[in-house]
């Protein structure tokens, strides 16, 4: 079940919030963990269980790790639940990435049966181990009751696409949380601003991200290149930005207040700057669980630093799949970090900010050939035809046609690219501060705005043959 389903909006979210708010206090966490339970085993029912089992191994751990005295003790037991639950996520995500790989070597191939990927299984699980972590560092007291852990780490709203929440973000939450009329409107709408991303923007940049990536590298010209690499650029930020706000606005309306994952990344100066707006939520996990432990920048020597820079910045694109396509692309970006932090930075801070801001959106949309392509050769001859280093002709009548069809979407998609609704946010707030009355005008034309921007995106769904999750298979 997806949020952009029919079924979800007006069947299954409908019935948790009745069941949600109708019940007494002490009921609602029970009713959001068998809610959330239901909603992952829509698809995949045998799943559930596997889940489960990640849950009671995170569960007993983290007791069994609080209640060690001996330092070493508590080590052991981390690294035993540490490669526990990588083993679960290496068996369904990379056994046959590695079995091809030791393959190459054997005389006799080994057999493997691909199994499918579980939804939700890389970020589940980076959620667990957060959690047996913290508590292994004594940042956080161990969770006693189970309903209360399986309800961290199961909750529908940022269950299979995150964002990665931390346990100790959530864990008063969990025990005790208000949900106010407040919280109801803010959540709603900015569960509607989700969905308007990913329906009415993500969706139709998908279909000509698509139709031009399954193009061979014969048939592409440089413009379809151009706007195909830019399409998909629009579809994997408006895509996954708009399920976090939809995970976050469902969150709100049960009193659940999650951290931002997205910071507007396109209006990036540089690919550091780049990181620290793109999945926030993914890239402070890797920060304070890999690249700390592993000394981050308080090292003895140099090269240390971008040895660490290099091995998180591979983990990164690792963890997105299983492929060495992924693999570079987080290596690609750990050698431009690295690049940045040893000289480039100081180089682009003496460059006008347009300059900065068009070096940033080369690197990171070259980046996504790598991430999008399904091989190094199509990566690399999509990259040359983008920059005229191959026979490809600068356009055809299927560059022209592309452009014609989707040049509203594209537009759309580029004006909300950039922080328009926050400086519009910023001025409504400002505004009903000064007056009660514009504050009861502004909201009630909000409501019939986001009411009627709902009915609009219904109707797209009715008609909907495109609409995927890109961050699913993750």
């Amino acid at each position: 079940m997806v949020f952009s389903s029919l079924i979800f909006l007006y069947v299954f979210l409908p019935l948790v919030l009745i069941l949600y708010f109708l019940s007494p206090r002490l009921l609602r966490n029970t009713i959001l963990l068998l809610a959330s339970l239901f909603f992952y085993a829509w698809g995949e029912p045998k799943y559930v269980f596997l889940m489960i089992l990640s849950i009671l191994l995170n569960y007993v751990m983290g007791i069994i790790i609080e209640n060690t005295v001996s330092q070493s003790k508590r080590k052991t037991l981390l690294w035993l639940v540490v490669a526990s639950n990588l083993a679960i996520l290496g068996y369904y995500k990379y056994a046959g990435f590695f079995v091809d790989l030791l393959n190459n070597f054997l005389s006799q191939p080994l057999e493997w049966q691909a199994v499918p990927l579980p939804i939700g299984i890389s970020f589940y699980t980076f959620q667990a181990l957060s959690y047996v972590i913290d508590v292994y560092r004594k940042d956080v007291k161990a969770q006693r009751n189970f309903l209360d852990l399986s309800l961290f780490i199961t909750l529908f709203p940022q269950l299979v696409a995150g964002p990665i929440v931390r346990y100790q973000t959530v864990a008063e939450q969990i025990k005790k949380r208000l949900s106010t009329a407040e919280d109801w409107m803010i959540g709603s709408r900015r569960f509607v601003q989700g969905l308007a991303k990913k329906v009415l923007i993500a969706n139709p940049m998908g279909e000509v991200a698509d139709h031009v990536f399954s193009l061979s590298g014969g048939d592409l010209t440089t413009g379809t290149a151009w706007l195909g690499i830019l399409a998909y650029s629009l579809q994997i930020y408006f895509d996954f930005s708009g399920y976090s706000d939809m995970a976050i606005g469902l969150a709100r309306i049960f009193g659940f207040k999650f951290e931002e994952n997205f910071n507007y990344p396109y209006i990036a100066q540089s690919v550091t700057d780049f990181w620290r707006r793109w999945h926030i939520s993914l890239s402070s996990w890797f920060r304070d669980y890999v690249y700390f432990p592993l000394g981050g920048s308080r090292v003895s020597h140099q090269w240390k630093l971008y040895r660490n820079l290099l091995v998180v910045w591979t983990l990164t694109g690792f963890w997105h799949g299983a492929s060495w396509t992924f693999m570079a692309w987080g290596f690609y970006y750990g050698i431009l970090i690295c690049l940045e932090k040893w000289v480039l930075l100081k180089w682009l801070d003496r460059i006008p900010r347009f300059l900065r801001h068009v070096y940033m959106l080369l690197i990171v949309m070259i980046g996504w050939v790598f991430f999008r392509a399904n091989d190094f050769t199509y990566a690399f001859t999509f990259i040359k035809t983008l920059f005229g280093l191959t026979n490809a002709s600068l356009y055809n009548y299927e560059t022209i046609l592309l452009a014609k069809d989707y040049m509203i979407y594209f537009i759309v998609a580029l004006i909300f690219a950039l922080p328009i609704y926050m400086v519009y946010q910023s001025w409504s707030e400002k505004k009903a501060t000064n007056s009660i009355s514009f504050d009861w005008g502004l909201r009630l034309g909000q409501t019939i705005y986001y009411g009627a921007l709902l009915l609009f995106i219904t109707m797209f769904l009715v008609n909907a043959t495109h609409n995927p999750f890109i961050y699913f298979r993750f």
